[in-house]
Formats: structure tokens, C-alpha cells, sequence
């Protein structure tokens, strides 16, 4: 019979949520939704941007083989023929949906979201998705802005709403249709928020009262980082708010009011963010199908608060590459409810007080790459074989592995797992590794250094987060060929988490490293 899946993916979400220990945050409904999950502490994306990210963890390949690293490529034309997540439970006689942003959406793929390949129908977006970068922002002067910082009254909003919420809308119908036909579905749900512009109900800033709001705790740029590491955060620089405070290019800090007026619209953006999900969860139980369905939360990567001097993503830093994961399978993270019980009610972030701690939580470091071959498992499916080396020509493959033996590990499995090597030298017991990578134009922050296009790649940072470190290497990239020259490195980067926590002290230059060069090469 099989499991329905709800895979909900937000954008530029970091784990700022209760179910992550943020003790700011109002996130009742994700909380609600972990507390009855397997929670991943230390999962992370392959690529701190949307588009390379999304066909990275679509496909379960990484940057390298997708050949995507900007927005401007269509993987299936331009490095293979690659079967998505989506796709492969389409073959396996799901229903596949897609609402808001699943795929970003242009070339990367390709002006259709992957439809037909991916979607048993064309995939929604929300008509208010258009007006998302308009100048809907009220300044103090009355006259409107396309501002970073955009708190909204929705009822004057273009058509008296917001794309999240019409996503939330479209999912509830099509969650009531799957009800009544019957047919197991996978339905894909893509929220906006809290990417930039920061624009979500004017109310929920109520939530989070400015005097609550601190700095980030290292709002400064680390003296020892080196300039390639750096993002400029250009897309933020570029918004009316921003731009009239006529900050110095690349490393002249925001001024400190405007800093936690960010932190704040962040926070606010989540708690609407959660509303939406509070209200999708609802309506799962609602159509009776919260015993037989899966549900992912996920997001694309993370976002910089001011850490390390730094704004939005397009860096190796875990506050970039960093971000939320959890699975709700019914029966296995946690006990099939009773007929009629209600697993998911919905919670308002206005008056819930409290939080819940989620059902079990992992320290693993995992990796989004790892979604794919995981929710084929836990669907029970067959999983994706792993990918051979060179993979350009394998339609069905994996480079991330399935983490479902993560989930519930008691004292035998771990025995067991100790015998459990294949021949992708991967031990269960083996340290945990995930890798992200950058790209950049330039040794020097430049104006296309947060996204260059991929004729303009010099250089591409490789980053190795373990339990104990993060270590990254910037070296020399060939864009035609695709070749990276690890032999060429221009700089490096090594923090100790336990020491380290925030990634500010880098000890690549004290550190003998030939061992950690041996690893990442592997």
C-alpha cells in the first residue's frame, strides 16, 4: 500500500526554531511537527544558494555532477539525464505535485519546474509570487519601497494576499482532492519565506519586541578569514532601505539599529512561516491522512544574521550552509495515533506558550544530497544505488546515502552496523562528513562574488564539516572543464567546533593538514 509524502521545503531557512533550542523563536507548529519526528541537528546543504542547491538535493547529486553552481543551466541537457526524487515516485506509481518554489523556477529547470519529468500535473505557483520584489513596502514617509525590511498590511497587498499563503491554500485543495481519489501521493510544498524581501503580516512583529532582539555574536569580520571566504551580501545592499544607508563596499558594517531590525523581520518572517505550516499540518489531519504520510521539513540553506560581518547566504559558513531536517514517518518516530485523534492541531504562535522537545534527535552530521536515497527507504521503495565515480551517464544513482539507520539507534544496531560495510567504504561507524562548496570569481570580494556566473568561476571552495571541525579550501576551478586544481590552493580555513563554535578563528596557518587534504580528496 505505501506512504503518502508531504516534502515541505522552505527558503533560506536556518534553524532558528524552539525544536533547535532558539529561545526567541515562536515556532509552535515546526516544534509540534518535530516532536514527533527524527530531528537532524547537524544537517547541511551542498551549495549556499537556491537553484544549485534544489537540483542538488532533487537529484541527490552534488554541485559538481549536477554542473550547476549558478542559475543559468538545465542539468538534464547539460551534464545528464538525471531521474529526481520526485520523478522516481512518479515511476513508482505516486501522484507527484508541486506548489510554490519546489525547482527554482528558469533554465536551472528548465522554465517548467522539471515538468513533465518530475510532476503528474503542471506544478502551481502563486499569482502574488510576481509582485514578491515591487515596491509594496511602507516607509515612515507614507511612499512605498522595495525595502529589505517589509512588514505588510496583506488586505493592501496586490490581490489582498501573499505568495505563502496562497501556496498554503492550493496545498489544502489538493490534499482534499488526494483524500477523496484515493491514489498515494507524493505532494512537494515550497514556501518563500524568509527569503528576502523580508515581507510577511505586519502582526507578527508583535512577536518579537525590538528591545528582545540582540546582535549576532560575532557581528564583526574575522581578522584572519581570508577575502575569498567573504560574501558581500549584494542582494541585500541592493534593496531602497539599504542602499540609503550608504554602507562601504565590501566590509563596512550595517549600523547596529538596522541590524536587529533585521534579526527581528527574520524572526517575524518564521513565526508567518510556521502559521502556514501550523495550517497545512492541519489540514493533513483534517483528510485523515496524517497516519499514512510521510512528512520532510527541509529547507534549501541557511542565512547569515550578521555573523562574521556577513548577510544572506553564498558562503561555506554553517550559519549559510546549516539547516533544519526532520522526518515524521507514522509508526516508526512515533506510535500510529488512535482513530480520529488529531496529531497535528494547529497551534498559534499569538498565545501557545512552550515548547515540545522532538521525539529523537540526531548529532550525525548528514547531508541534503542523503533526502533522496532516505525517503525512498523509508517509503519503501528500493533505494537508489550509489553513484559510481564518474556518473554523467547513470540515469538512477545516489551521491548521498540513505540516514535512515540513524533513526532509533539502539545498542544492537549499532553492532550490527559495525558488519554493515558496502562497497562505498562507507561504514556505519565511519566519521560522518558532509560537503558544501562555493564558488567565486575573485581572491577579493568583487560585485558578482555571492553569485558569479559560471564563465566567470576562478575559484571554488570546498568545505568538510565533521563533528569536530569545518575545513575549506579555496582552489584554483576551471569553468570549461570543470576541473578543480586542488594542487592550486589560494586559501584555506580550518575551525574547531568544540572551541569554535561560531567559525571565527581560523587555524588553517598553525595547523600541520596534510591528513585533512588526504581526507577531502578521498
Amino acid at each position: 500500500d505505501g506512504m503518502n509524502v508531504l516534502f515541505i521545503v522552505v527558503d533560506d531557512l536556518r534553524p532558528i526554531l524552539g525544536c533547535y533550542g532558539d529561545k526567541l523563536v515562536k515556532s509552535p507548529n515546526i516544534d509540534q511537527l518535530a516532536a514527533q519526528s527524527m530531528v537532524f541537528s547537524n544537517a547541511y546543504a551542498q551549495q549556499a544558494v537556491c537553484a544549485p542547491s534544489r537540483v542538488s538535493f532533487l537529484t541527490g547529486r552534488r554541485p559538481d555532477t549536477t554542473r550547476l553552481y549558478d542559475f543559468y543551466s538545465y542539468w538534464r541537457v547539460h551534464a545528464g539525464n538525471y531521474s529526481t526524487m520526485p520523478q522516481y515516485f512518479k515511476e513508482n506509481g505516486y501522484v507527484t505535485l508541486s506548489v510554490g518554489k519546489v525547482f527554482h523556477p528558469g533554465v536551472s529547470s528548465n522554465y517548467s519546474d522539471d515538468y513533465p519529468y518530475s510532476w503528474s500535473i503542471p506544478p502551481f505557483h502563486p499569482s502574488a509570487e510576481k509582485f514578491e520584489n515591487d515596491k509594496t513596502c511602507r516607509g515612515k514617509d507614507g511612499k512605498l519601497y522595495a525595502n529589505l525590511v517589509c512588514p505588510v498590511n496583506v488586505t493592501e497587498m496586490p490581490g489582498g494576499t501573499l505568495p505563502d499563503i496562497q501556496s498554503t491554500e492550493e496545498a489544502i485543495r489538493l490534499l482534499n482532492i488526494m483524500k477523496t481519489n484515493r491514489q498515494k501521493f507524493f505532494l512537494a510544498v515550497g514556501y518563500h519565506k524568509p527569503h528576502i524581501p523580508l515581507r510577511y503580516p505586519q502582526e507578527f512583529l508583535k512577536l518579537y519586541p525590538l528591545e528582545n532582539i540582540t546582535l549576532a555574536p560575532d557581528p564583526w569580520v574575522p581578522k584572519k578569514l581570508p577575502s575569498v571566504a567573504y560574501n558581500p551580501w549584494m542582494d541585500v545592499r541592493q534593496r531602497d532601505d539599504v542602499k540609503a544607508l550608504n554602507v562601504s563596499f565590501p566590509y563596512g558594517p550595517l549600523p547596529d539599529d538596522f541590524q536587529r531590525q533585521i534579526r527581528q523581520s527574520y524572526y517575524a518572517a518564521v513565526s508567518y512561516l510556521d502559521v502556514q505550516v501550523g495550517r497545512l499540518l492541519n489540514a493533513l489531519d483534517n483528510v485523515g491522512l496524517s497516519n499514512n504520510t510521510i512528512v520532510v521539513f527541509t529547507a534549501d540553506h541557511g542565512w547569515s544574521l550578521g555573523e562574521h560581518g556577513e548577510w544572506a547566504k553564498y558562503s561555506n559558513f554553517d550559519v549559510a550552509t546549516r539547516v533544519p531536517l526532520m522526518f515524521y514517518v507514522p509508526g516508526m518516530t512515533t506510535f500510529p495515533a488512535s482513530q480520529g485523534a488529531r496529531v497535528f492541531p494547529y497551534l498559534d504562535p499569538f498565545s501557545h506558550i512552550g515548547g515540545s522537545a522532538p521525539q529523537g534527535q540526531s548529532e550525525k552530521v548528514v547531508e541534503l544530497v542523503s533526502v533522496f536515497p532516505t525517503l525512498a527507504e523509508l517509503a519503501g521503495l528500493q533505494v537508489p544505488p550509489a553513484c559510481p565515480e564518474t556518473s554523467f551517464g547513470v540515469v538512477l544513482c545516489t551521491e548521498g546515502t540513505s540516514i535512515v539507520h540513524y533513526f532509533n539507534v539502539s545498542e544492537e544496531e549499532t553492532e550490527e552496523g559495525k558488519e554493515a560495510c558496502d562497497d562505498t567504504d562507507r561504514c556505519f561507524n565511519e566519521e560522518a562528513v558532509a560537503f558544501s562548496q562555493y564558488p567565486r570569481p575573485a581572491d577579493t570580494p568583487q560585485w558578482n562574488s555571492d553569485k558569479p556566473k559560471l564563465k566567470d568561476i576562478r575559484i571554488m571552495g570546498y568545505s568538510m564539516r565533521t563533528a569536530d571541525y569545518r575545513y575549506t579550501v579555496w582552489v584554483q576551478f576551471d569553468p570549461n572543464s570543470f576541473r578543480a586544481d586542488f594542487k592550486d590552493v589560494h586559501a584555506g580555513e580550518l575551525y574547531m567546533v568544540e572551541t569554535d563554535p561560531n567559525q571565527d578563528y581560523n587555524i588553517y596557518k598553525n595547523a600541520s593538514h596534510g591528513w585533512l587534504l588526504k581526507k577531502i580528496l578521498g
